[in-house]
């Protein structure tokens, strides 16, 4: 079996800025017009998270389909632009719950941690559509949050751990 390491080497993955481990792997060529100026039509990333690793909390201005490729689930923290929260369990375990994709929706703040499983990490792809864009990405701070935590309490009583440690 592959250790995290030799995943990030074989798919020449490159550390994100929110955490783990990412290569983009598609950009549409076509071009559409947002509220904030053109994008791709689509994009889409293979993206690693080893044991003990998390994706800070952040958002983006597009809706993301997080795809599971192999190796343990993912539970994705979410706090959605209605002010709802709620956790996804993302993998191929559908006797526990976890479901092989989960949308985000745009201008919700998420942040993702790995089940502790059968393999110390998680391989899963990010479809972004219109496509991700640098400029529309922003990582939380603690005081963003603050004002959000008792939804946020709900649905992941750590969420103060994976903003401390982003």
């Amino acid at each position: 079996m592959l250790n995290a390491k030799a995943l990030i080497e074989q798919l020449k993955l490159q550390p994100h800025p929110e955490g783990g481990y990412y290569r983009e792997t598609y950009r549409a060529s076509q071009i559409v017009d947002t509220s904030r100026g053109p994008r791709v039509a689509s994009s889409a990333i293979l993206y690693l998270l080893a044991e003990g690793e998390w994706s800070s909390w952040h958002r983006i201005c597009s809706d993301e389909a997080w795809h599971h490729h192999g190796g343990s689930g993912l539970l994705i923290y979410q706090l959605r632009p209605d002010g709802r929260a709620c956790v996804s369990k993302l993998g191929l375990d559908l006797g526990v719950g976890e479901l092989p994709q989960i949308v985000v929706p745009a201008g919700s703040w998420f942040a993702a941690e790995p089940v502790a499983g059968h393999t110390p990490w998680s391989l899963v792809g990010c479809t972004v559509a219109p496509g991700f864009d640098f400029v529309d990405f922003e990582l939380a701070s603690q005081s963003q949050l603050q004002h959000h935590a008792t939804q946020l309490e709900s649905c992941c009583r750590d969420w103060r751990r994976l903003i401390a440690m982003g």
